[in-house]
């Protein structure tokens, strides 16, 4: 059974740091696609950050690009979340789960949970002040 148990959040200013990190369980090693997702309150939940383990291939959404760093720890089973310049907009649950892989130049992992994913970790709280 896929576990997933993230940690790292906190309390931070504006233009401060975090580090999260994303511990796994259930998976064999490989290739896989894994993503980090947020929810702020009384929004959707959205997708942040891929990387497709095969090869390493990340993608971003628009509003974190060259502010998070998606990375992976495959002796550990890990994946973080490296958090930069933080701003108040980014408060939110953070969350890891699997995404939704798709092919252009090679295979990558789009913003999107797997479908039919339903196994959400408790997440981990981020608060950015400004």
């Amino acid at each position: 059974q896929v576990q997933l148990v993230e940690s790292g959040g906190g309390s931070v200013q504006a233009g401060g740091s975090l580090r999260l990190s994303c511990a796994l369980s259930g998976y064999t090693h490989g290739r896989t696609c894994l993503g980090w997702f947020r929810q702020a309150p009384g929004k959707e939940r959205e997708g942040v950050a891929t990387i497709y383990t095969g090869s390493g291939r990340t993608l971003y959404a628009d509003s974190v690009k060259g502010r998070f760093t998606i990375s992976q720890d495959n002796t550990k089973n890990l994946i973080y979340l490296q958090m930069s310049s933080l701003k108040p907009e980014d408060t939110a649950m953070y969350y890891c789960a699997p995404v939704e892989a798709a092919y252009s130049d090679g295979f990558y992992c789009r913003l999107i949970a797997l479908p039919g994913f339903a196994d959400w970790g408790q997440g981990t709280q981020v608060t950015i002040s400004s």
